[in-house]
């Protein structure tokens, strides 16, 4: 039997008629948990990073930017190009959801290249910290897509299926929990494990290119229980989606930083 779930409102709070939704509240506090724990790790004595707080503070503003607007033109370009070449003013409205992981990556990416060329920084060292706090904003992500009922999994009749009361009555897997579990949890954990207490954090670009094969991975799992985009569909025949196209990319590109990085001499 499946789990009867009574639809949670998008809209978490009011404050003097302003509506804060759960989707903005979940980018918040991926940004702060982020912002702390990147925090944290530069001030270790063993850190391959050293930047100051204003430093520190001005990179967070450029990721902060590059992960909107990578994410929402990642998904306007990759997801729903048609719709928004109609609507183009929905472009802006990201709080009625819609932002795309990979292009959000891509996003950050170029946002920590232009920071490290002005500060004279190790663009592939910041990137393998930005790996180890990208599953803290990952997992509160999914979380909030879980309670928006967004990209909700396939038909199942497996135990802990979920039934939205009110909006359909067909049991499906609640994908956004296993990608919370795994892309958030999971991840984070190896990541945080490897930079702690191994020396790759010594490679610059090894962590960062482990987390691209292995969210990739995860990300191409947990498409096999999720329900493709409506307007999309599946690419093939045999049933590929557009997250596993994209992942798969990434996968292959996570391959070749992670081969190259080990080539370098330890820093």
């Amino acid at each position: 039997m499946a789990i009867v779930i009574n639809p949670i409102s998008p809209v978490a709070f009011s404050v003097f008629g302003l509506d804060i939704r759960w989707y903005a509240l979940a980018y918040i506090a991926g940004f702060v948990g982020g912002y702390w724990l990147f925090k944290y790790l530069t001030r270790k004595s063993d850190s391959v990073i050293k930047l100051s707080k204003q430093q520190i503070d001005d990179l967070l503003t450029a990721i902060v930017f590059g992960v909107i607007i990578g994410g929402r033109l990642g998904y306007v370009l990759f997801y729903n190009l048609g719709y928004f070449l109609s609507h183009p003013l929905e472009i802006l409205a990201v709080w009625h959801g819609g932002m795309s992981f990979h292009g959000g990556l891509l996003g950050v990416i170029i946002a920590i290249f232009l920071f490290a060329h002005k500060q004279q920084q190790n663009p592939w060292a910041l990137l393998d910290l930005m790996a180890v706090v990208t599953p803290i904003g990952l997992f509160f992500g999914r979380i909030a897509n879980f309670i928006n009922q967004e990209v909700m999994g396939r038909a199942t009749d497996v135990p802990w299926a979920v039934v939205f009361n009110g909006d359909t009555t067909i049991p499906r897997h609640p994908s956004p929990l296993y990608e919370a579990a795994s892309e958030g949890i999971l991840l984070f954990i190896i990541m945080y494990c490897l930079y702690r207490f191994t020396s790759l954090r010594k490679r610059p670009g090894a962590i960062a290119g482990i987390m691209g094969i292995l969210y990739a991975l995860f990300r191409m799992i947990c498409e096999q229980f999720r329900a493709p985009d409506a307007h999309i569909g599946f690419l093939t025949s045999w049933g590929l989606t557009m997250g596993q196209m994209l992942s798969g990319l990434m996968l292959i590109g996570g391959g070749v930083i992670l081969a190259c990085s080990l080539k370098k001499n330890k820093l």
